[in-house]
């Protein structure tokens, strides 16, 4: 990036740069005497990068700067310097002190750049020792000892100049056996912010303050009806508790007057533990989680320290922009799940910490953008690209770092952080000197900043996504200083996004070949937004037969948000994992509604019933399916008249229903019958269900049989019928004829009296006689044997 060659009012008075100058060059003047004495002696400036080199492998002593208070000092301050010296030689250092060193003021951020790459001791570069008082003696340093220092100076004894960011080194001298001479045996440079007076104009700065983690909560949701959570472990708890990362963010971030940037999937994660959740196990085993006093107490002091101050919401699950952009574009789907996750970015937050976040931003990783990720973010609805400078790189040859606003085209606006500032606490910042050393280079570069113009800009610092306890708590120290500084006012990221950006700034986006290939290498592959795709189709296909699917479409839905999540980089195998699982639970929920197997069955006749059961193991119930019966040889055997018949099913939760087709026998033989599953939009739904039917009708031989012998049997009985009516009236009629016989005293009996017909009718009747023999082929008779005693008076007797 272009850069203003000098700063504007950072030169020390002219009387004390001579008087600098001329000492430098009279101490010089012996050597180059001795140097030119020398037969074949090299060019001065190679003998001193040889000397250099020289210096840089023999330097036995490790200078750690532990603290620097203040970080940035002020008219009438006392500055202490604390830190350790180790002897890291295998031999004793005598007469050893430690120096304070104050060099020239660095007139360009890349000056700053070069001080703080610079590794060796470099006389003149490195500054001339305060001396004096200032400074800490050791008699003697022991090879693997470490000896700590404290050193406080008044600020008017280290003789600043004009304002401005000055390098500031601590050193150790002192001599060793091998050589018996005092010179720097270690060195440490840091830097010291010189802004006594109120600066003019203020740069803008806007502070990013993210709050994002890696996913954690599974597709998995107990039966019960709130749905307890299941989470793939208790990590979560492990931040959030106190002294974790997470904890420090907000407990840090509360005191700053910062721009939070938060991804939804971790407030409904730590919302989720503040009740009953689950952690997974073995196999299909859960365990209760026992973290709902810390996911309380968390947020609670996130809902105060967001309070009256700006919120931008990510998308739901934090999702990889530049993933998708490159990798699930032509993936039906991936950009629905991206709307989806913005969509419910803003209601998870309100919900949650009562307050209305920003959903306008979209923030690739690392800020690294091309045409495909800017169209991509705007697709989900973001008007504004947070990129960063070492992305979009100015090439309009500009003096001094632009305001981070500019306008790319169609309506969107990329908010460019600056590199610089938004990189220094990457790293590990665990060590006590690391962490001072970022936070002196924050300083250093946000007043070499301010320095680069008079005119005011909008700078943002964008750090990274998931910064470390240690990192949070550098980022903490030097935000503390700069807002307590006298060169920088705080802004909000909305106020910087619509800043008048600057005429001469870049704001064309680069290409997709600029795209930095380590961060390509990190991306979520093709195959993976296929696997979400995947686990979508069946999610669709199973919530229609559902009778309350927002229990299942709502935890898929965001953990198919989750499966794109940024924090999946360099984590290919977790993310695969988390993938797996997923669809290998829509799968189990969707095998809980079934068919039952069935047995070959045999149907004799032509007509049967068959029964089919489905079952539903599910904890509610499931409408709107049809059970189909098909018959692949309908010429055989028909399902209620058809090649096949369907039938509507509702299947309470837990239970099972039967449902019986008619069938109708065609012919005799095997037929195979198909029972499946389908939605009332026609797709099958589970595997389908496969058994014989063999039939065995009866021919019309048979049936012919059958029916002559039934008539046989009638005929039989109708004649039975008749013969036993017409022997009871003959005996009627004789009795009949024997009484008037008796009566009129006539000797001749009834037979003298027949007439030619009568007798022709006794003859027929003759076997119904009681007196007559009995015919081997005659019934048994049906009634009791007849008594020879007269009836009663009214009393019906039959024979």
């Amino acid at each position: 990036m272009a850069e203003a060659a000098d700063f504007q009012g950072t030169s020390a008075s002219p009387a004390r740069r001579w008087l600098r100058r001329t000492g430098t060059l009279l101490a010089a003047a012996p050597l180059l005497a001795g140097l030119l004495q020398l037969p074949g002696a090299a060019p001065v400036h190679a003998a001193g990068q040889g000397s250099l080199k020289a210096a840089a492998g023999s330097d036995p002593v490790s200078v750690a700067v532990d603290s620097l208070t203040p970080a940035v000092p002020g008219e009438g301050d006392t500055l202490t310097v604390s830190g350790t010296v180790t002897n890291e030689g295998k031999q004793a250092v005598t007469d050893a002190h430690v120096d304070l060193r104050l060099g020239p003021a660095l007139n360009t951020r890349s000056d700053v750049d070069a001080a703080s790459n610079r590794g060796d001791y470099q006389d003149g570069l490195d500054g001339a020792p305060v001396g004096g008082k200032y400074v800490k003696e050791f008699t003697k340093l022991t090879p693997g000892v470490a000896q700590r220092f404290s050193i406080s100076v008044p600020v008017d004894k280290l003789d600043l100049g004009g304002n401005g960011v000055y390098q500031f080194a601590v050193s150790l001298s002192g001599e060793t056996s091998a050589q018996p001479w005092e010179k720097v045996l270690g060195i440490q440079r840091t830097f010291l912010p010189w802004q006594p007076d109120e600066a003019n104009p203020k740069t803008r700065t806007t502070i990013l303050w993210p709050l994002v983690s890696t996913a954690r909560m599974t597709a998995q949701t107990g039966s019960d009806e709130s749905q307890t959570p299941v989470f793939h472990d208790d990590d979560l708890a492990k931040e959030i508790a106190p002294g974790g990362r997470l904890q420090q963010l907000v407990s840090l971030g509360k005191e700053l007057d910062v721009t939070w940037v938060i991804d939804p999937d971790l407030l409904a994660s730590v919302d989720a533990m503040t009740e009953s959740y689950r952690l997974q196990g073995e196999g299909d085993t859960t365990t209760a989680g026992t973290h709902q006093g810390v996911a309380n107490q968390w947020l609670a002091e996130l809902q105060e320290a967001v309070q009256d101050k700006e919120v931008v919401a990510l998308p739901f699950g934090d999702p990889d922009l530049a993933s998708v952009a490159h990798n699930g574009t032509n993936v039906t789907g991936s950009l629905s799940h991206l709307k989806e996750a913005t969509d419910v970015a803003a209601d998870t937050v309100d919900s949650i910490l009562h307050v209305e976040a920003i959903t306008d931003f979209a923030w690739p990783v690392n800020g690294a953008v091309d045409p495909s990720i800017v169209k991509v973010a705007t697709s989900a609805g973001a008007d504004k690209v947070i990129a960063r400078s070492d992305s979009l790189v100015e090439t309009g040859g500009l003096p001094y770092t632009p305001s981070a606003a500019r306008p790319i085209g169609g309506g969107t606006t990329a908010v460019v952080s600056d590199a610089r500032m938004s990189t220094v606490f990457q790293g590990n910042l665990t060590r006590a000197s690391s962490s001072t050393l970022a936070v002196q280079r924050f300083l250093a570069q946000s007043l070499a900043l301010n320095h680069q113009a008079d005119r005011q800009r909008s700078i943002v610092v964008a750090p990274q996504r998931m910064p470390t306890a240690s990192q949070a708590q550098a980022m903490a120290a030097a935000v503390t200083a700069l807002q307590g500084g006298t060169w920088s006012q705080s802004q909000e990221l909305t106020a910087a996004a619509t800043a008048k950006p600057d005429s001469g700034a870049t704001t064309k986006v680069p290409a997709a070949s600029s795209y930095p290939s380590s961060l390509r290498k990190q991306e979520l592959p093709r195959a993976a937004f296929e696997q979400t795709e995947n686990t979508q189709d069946k999610l669709d296909k199973f919530k229609v037969i559902l009778t309350r699917e927002s229990r299942v479409v709502t935890p898929f839905g965001r953990a198919m948000n989750r499966e794109m999540s940024t924090s999946w980089r360099g984590r290919s195998a977790d993310a695969a994992d988390y993938r797996n699982t997923v669809e290998a639970y829509i799968n189990s929920l969707v095998d809980q509604v079934t068919l039952i197997e069935k047995s070959d069955t045999k149907l004799s006749g032509r007509s049967a019933t068959i029964p089919v059961t489905v079952q539903n193991n599910l904890v509610q119930g499931v409408d709107h399916l049809v059970l189909r019966l098909t018959s692949t040889s309908p010429r055989r055997l028909e399902i209620d008249g058809e090649a096949y018949s369907e039938q509507r099913v509702t299947v309470s939760g837990g239970h099972s229903q039967t449902v019986k087709f008619p069938t109708s026998a065609q012919a005799n033989g095997q037929a195979e019958v198909i029972a499946q599953l389908y939605t009332e939009d026609g797709q099958a739904y589970g595997a389908p269900v496969r058994f014989d039917v063999k039939v065995t009708e009866f021919t019309a031989t048979v049936m012919l049989v059958i029916g002559g012998g039934f008539l046989l049997l009638v005929l039989a009985g109708f004649r039975m019928y008749t013969q036993r009516k017409r022997a009871a009236a003959r005996e009627a009629e004789e009795d009949g004829v024997q009484e008037t016989s008796e009566t009129d005293g006539d000797p001749e009996g009834p037979e003298d009296r027949l007439t030619p017909e009568s007798h022709l009718e006794e003859e027929s009747v003759t076997g119904t006689r009681a007196d007559a023999p009995e015919q081997p082929s005659d019934p048994t008779p049906d009634t009791a044997a007849e008594s020879a005693d007269p009836s009663g008076t009214g009393e019906r007797v039959d024979r």
